[in-house]
C-alpha cells in the first residue's frame, strides 16, 4: 500500500477511534448520571414520605417508592446496554466498510496504472512496427516477424479490452448470456491452437475427451479458457509444460489448465477471483496483468451453473478446475 494512502488510513483509524471512545464515555456518563439522579429522588421521596403521609402506611409508601426506583435502574441499564450494543454494531460496520472501500480504491488506482501500461505498450509496439515498415526496404523475412510482432500486440490489445468491456457488461447486466448447446470439445481445442500459434515456443498440451457439450455461450466460455492459458503462459517458465484437460462424468464436466508455475499460497486462493485482486506488491510486482482475468473467470463460471476452484499441481505450479 503507498505511503499516502498509509497515511489516510491512519488518520481515518484514529479519528474513529477517538470518537468512537467519545460516545462510549458519554454513554456510560449518562447512565452513572441518570442512576445518581435516580437515587436523589429516591431519597427526596423517602425523607418526604413522613411528611405527607400518615405514620402506619409509611412502609408502603417506601416499598413503592424503592419499586420505581429499581424499575427505573433497570430502565436505564437496559436502555443503556442496548444503545451500547447498537453502537459496537455499527462501529464495527463502519470500520469495516471504511477499509473495505480504502481497499477497494486503492485497487482501481492500481487497475488503471495496469491499463493503461496494457494498453500503451501494444499499441506503442504496433506503430513502431509499421513506422519501421514505412521507412525501411525490409526484407521479406523481416516483415514477416515484424507483421507477426503486430499482430500479436494486437490480440493482446483486444484480449483486454473484451476482458474490461464483457466484466462491465455482466456487472451491468447488459450482456444477455446465451444458453445455446454447443461442444465444449471443439471449443478448446480452437483455443488451444490459438495459443500454439500465438506462442510457437511453448508447449502446450491437451487431453481432451470429444464430443463433450454443455449449454452455454461460445464467447463468455471461449475468453473463460482464453484467460486460464494466458494466466499459465504468463506464470510459468517459457519451456514447462502447459495442459488443458476436459473430460465428463456423468452429468458433470471438468475442465483443467495446469501450469508448472510458482503456485499459490493456501490463504490466497480465494482472493485471487476477487476482482482487481492481485497477488504480492504492487510497486515491486514484474508480471503484467490488470486483476481481472480470474475474477472474470469465476464470474463465466456462476453464469454457467458452475464454480472455479485451485489446487496444487502435482508436478508443481497450479491447476484450476472448472466444474460444470
Amino acid at each position: 500500500m503507498p505511503e499516502n494512502v498509509r497515511r489516510r488510513l491512519f488518520r481515518t483509524t484514529v479519528f474513529f477511534w477517538l470518537t468512537l471512545l467519545y460516545i462510549i464515555t458519554a454513554l456510560v456518563w449518562w447512565f452513572i448520571s441518570l442512576n445518581k439522579q435516580n437515587d436523589q429522588m429516591r431519597d427526596f421521596e423517602i425523607a418526604n414520605v413522613g411528611y405527607h403521609v400518615d405514620a402506619s402506611n409509611t412502609p408502603a409508601g417506601i416499598n413503592d417508592i424503592e419499586a420505581t426506583h429499581d424499575r427505573n435502574r433497570k430502565k436505564y441499564l437496559g436502555e443503556g446496554a442496548f444503545f451500547l450494543l447498537f453502537t459496537m454494531v455499527g462501529a464495527a460496520f463502519v470500520f469495516r466498510s471504511v477499509r473495505k472501500q480504502f481497499r477497494l480504491q486503492q485497487q482501481q488506482q492500481n487497475f488503471m496504472m495496469a491499463v493503461t501500461h496494457e494498453l500503451k505498450t501494444p499499441i506503442a509496439v504496433a506503430r513502431l512496427n509499421l513506422e519501421t515498415m514505412q521507412k525501411y526496404a525490409l526484407d521479406p523475412e523481416k516483415q514477416k516477424k515484424l507483421i507477426r510482432t503486430t499482430l500479436d500486440e494486437t490480440t493482446r490489445l483486444n484480449f483486454l479490452t473484451n476482458n474490461i468491456l464483457i466484466s462491465s457488461q455482466l456487472e451491468s447486466r447488459g450482456y444477455k448470456v446465451s444458453r445455446e448447446e454447443l461442444d465444449l470439445s471443439d471449443l478448446l481445442k480452437d483455443c488451444l491452437q490459438d495459443f500454439r500459434n500465438r506462442f510457437p515456443d511453448r508447449k502446450i498440451t491437451g487431453e481432451i475427451k470429444d464430443d463433450v457439450t454443455i449449454k452455454g455461450d461460445s464467447l463468455l466460455l471461449q475468453i473463460l479458457i482464453n484467460n486460464l492459458l494466458e494466466n499459465a503462459i504468463k506464470y510459468s517458465p517459457r519451456e514447462a509444460e502447459i495442459k488443458a484437460l476436459l473430460e465428463k462424468k456423468g452429468e458433470q464436466v471438468d475442465l483443467q489448465v495446469q501450469d508448472q508455475g510458482p503456485g499459490i499460497p493456501p490463504e490466497e486462493r480465494k482472493k485471487i477471483f476477487n476482482k482487481f485482486y492481485r497477488m504480492g506488491n504492487e510497486s515491486t510486482r514484474k508480471k503484467q496483468g490488470t486483476g481481472l482475468g480470474l475474477y472474470l473467470c469465476s464470474k463465466i463460471a456462476r453464469d454457467h451453473n458452475g464454480d472455479i476452484s485451485v489446487t496444487n499441481n502435482a508436478g508443481g505450479g497450479s491447476n484450476f478446475i472448472v466444474r460444470f
